[in-house]
């Protein structure tokens, strides 16, 4: 049986000024308003931690930052 690891980070918004994701009371969500230095910085959250075997699993957008959650497989 595969095991795994897991760890959170945490950026806050001195990273992400402008990276909001929201969703509108009728369900409606945008990205269109992000500009493309916020995605590229969260681009290359992604791919330095993936360099290091680390998935992501969810990503929580808030008002002072966000949260990464990661899990990656434990080898014997």
């Amino acid at each position: 049986m595969k095991k795994f690891e897991y760890k959170i980070t945490k950026h806050h918004t001195e990273s992400f000024t402008e990276l909001i994701y929201y969703c509108t009371e009728k369900g409606e969500c945008s990205l269109d308003q992000i500009p493309q230095g916020q995605t590229e910085l969260l681009q290359g959250i992604l791919n330095d931690e993936g360099e290091g075997g680390w998935e992501l699993v969810q990503i929580s957008f808030g008002q002072n930052g966000i949260v990464v959650f990661w899990k990656r497989e434990l080898t014997a």
